[in-house]
């Protein structure tokens, strides 16, 4: 159900579709689609609530493409939850949102005892820069399984330490070329020292 503060906006960006210049176009294009998403909300989080696990986790995803603080609780419920793809998909979406409510939850499920959830956790904590997330991941560099390291080096190259370099560099060598391209890919985010 469209509101009046919604339909008053649509009426301001519809126009702008037809601009001459392209860029303008995509903003408003982009902007048209976050509000229909918005009067989406209520429907995705029906979809959450009784879908099949499918369903459930394209409605976790739809949540990430709403934002904002309303769909941050049912996005920390699901990435409780014991479903793995439900959990795994909250996780990404966390990742992506990178809401500091999320932080105590995320750096709570590096305990996961699935290694493919871990690595989306690892992942996930890579939009979260900071002393305490380096701490956190740092023991990740040494995993030598070619997953749960890469995603080490992505996240801390995302975070961008300038001290990470000695720590991310042995990774180079790895046996696994997933890893030897994640080190690379974080040595290139990393800023100079000096």
């Amino acid at each position: 159900m469209e509101t009046n503060a919604t339909r008053k906006r649509r009426e301001r960006l519809v126009p702008l579709l037809k601009d001459s210049a392209e860029e303008v176009r995509l903003a408003a294009a982009r902007a048209l689609e976050r509000l229909e998403g918005l009067g989406s909300f209520d429907e995705v989080v029906e979809l959450l609530r009784k879908g099949d696990l499918g369903t459930k986790v394209r409605a976790i995803y739809a949540l990430g493409r709403i934002g904002g603080d309303r769909v941050l609780p049912p996005l920390l419920y699901c990435a409780s939850r014991p479903e793995e793809d439900i959990k795994s998909a909250a996780i990404e979406v966390l990742g992506e949102l990178a809401p500091p409510r999320a932080f105590p939850l995320l750096a709570d499920r590096l305990s996961e005892q699935n290694t493919a959830v871990k690595a989306k956790v690892i992942a996930a904590l890579g939009g979260y820069p900071g002393a305490e997330t380096v701490q956190l991941l740092l023991p990740f560099l040494t995993a030598g399984d070619g997953l749960l390291d890469a995603e080490a080096a992505q996240s801390l190259g995302r975070i961008g330490a300038p001290n990470l370099e000695e720590r991310i560099a042995p990774l180079l060598d790895s046996p696994h070329p997933r890893t030897r391209e994640a080190a690379a890919t974080a040595l290139g985010m990393l800023p100079l020292e000096g």
